[in-house]
């Protein structure tokens, strides 16, 4: 099927809805990211287009409007500003933080209410990807597997052994008959935590696993039933909420904090009810400056400079690194290679780019001393 025909297909499905849980502070991007400013709501791409509105373009092309957010109460406003497309009543606002599945499993209650033959695709907002057709495509696949009553994960084809992610391995292939082309769709075998780097290179050395970027497409009622059959109490209550919003002060705190992945997708693929879709179309979550850095392009005039903001206020000699001027004043770099310089009007950071996922240490640390005007 080609990329335009898979898009064609997807959007004909009038059942199929997208989900984007906004949620998260995003601490390995402090000082950038911040609680009431989370990296959703940013360009971190230098695109123009926050990564929140970046998820919408590539996912309208699928749904229309047929798109559903899900964010904390804090990010109402933003992500209403941002997405002025956003119908109000599809804009889903948690109390607090619960985790994926009640966020995830919230928009389900509330579209199988709407409509008991809807298919969901739960696509976080702080996502990037390069081949938005390759996506798309990818996606089409995944809800024709999603309709045979599968809960479907879409497995990133990984470019090196990280610790980062969890891995999905990839079981027997489908034959054709309910998606387009023999082999696109496994069973998935198990789903693996994040391993330690040698576990992670023998993932990759078998050819079988794939990242785990926690996109689910299921339809609504199947993922509300197999949620009821581990932890009907959740399910009831997400159910409850649908069918009178008004409880949401009174549900919301009772429900249980647990992500998707281990209420429903890891027991469910024991019982060969979860299927994958291998994806091969340029992934990253943009989870600390390491990742940032690969996705952004030499300032000009400088090269191995990488910056995020406005490059004139940046002067590097004999260094490189990414820079983040976000204050009044010029940023130099000399002689510092491989750094990472984030200026901001309350906070400074600067450290080696092998050090990124250490930012989350100094957030802890201002947690535990009460500076939450940092965070």
């Amino acid at each position: 099927m080609s990329s335009a025909a898979a898009n064609e297909a997807a959007t004909s499905n009038e059942h199929f809805w997208a989900v984007i849980p906004a949620g998260g502070a995003g601490t390995r991007l402090w000082p950038l990211s911040r609680a009431a400013s989370p990296k959703f709501l940013h360009d971190l791409t230098g695109t123009g287009r926050s990564l929140l509105q970046s998820t919408w373009d590539r996912l309208v092309p699928l749904t229309g409007s047929r798109v559903l957010v899900v964010t904390g109460v804090a990010h109402r406003a933003a992500v209403s500003a941002q997405l002025p497309e956003l119908p109000a009543d599809q804009l889903l606002a948690e109390p607090a933080p619960r985790d994926s599945m009640a966020a995830i499993g919230w928009a389900a209650a509330v579209l199988e209410a709407r409509d008991p033959s809807a298919v969901l695709g739960s696509f976080a907002a702080d996502h990037v990807i390069a081949d938005e057709e390759a996506f798309r495509a990818c996606v089409t696949t995944a809800v024709a597997a999603a309709e045979q009553g599968y809960v479907v994960t879409i497995g990133i084809e990984p470019t090196h052994p990280s610790t980062g992610f969890g891995y999905i391995e990839l079981g027997e292939p489908w034959a054709q008959g309910a998606v387009a082309t023999p082999g696109a769709v496994h069973t998935v075998t198990q789903f693996v935590e994040k391993p330690e780097r040698a576990r992670a290179e023998e993932y990759l050395a078998t050819g079988r696993f794939r990242w785990n970027a926690g996109m689910f497409v299921v339809r609504a009622t199947v993922l509300l039933d197999l949620l009821a059959q581990w932890h009907p109490e959740l399910a009831a209550g997400l159910r409850a909420l649908a069918a009178d919003p008004s409880s949401l002060t009174e549900v919301w705190p009772g429900l249980d904090k647990i992500a998707i992945d281990h209420a429903v997708a890891e027991p469910a693929a024991a019982e060969g009810r979860v299927a994958v879709v291998p994806g091969g179309f340029g992934w990253d979550d943009v989870g600390d400056f390491r990742s940032l850095g690969a996705l952004l392009r030499d300032a000009d005039g400088m090269p191995g400079v990488r910056v995020l903001g406005d490059a004139s206020a940046v002067r590097v000699v004999d260094g490189g690194g990414v820079v983040v001027p976000g204050g009044d004043r010029v940023v130099a770099v000399v002689g510092l290679d491989d750094v990472v310089v984030v200026d901001t009007p309350d906070a400074l950071l600067v450290m080696s780019r092998e050090r990124a996922q250490d930012v989350k240490a100094v957030v802890d640390a201002l947690r535990a001393e009460g500076r939450t005007d940092l965070l």
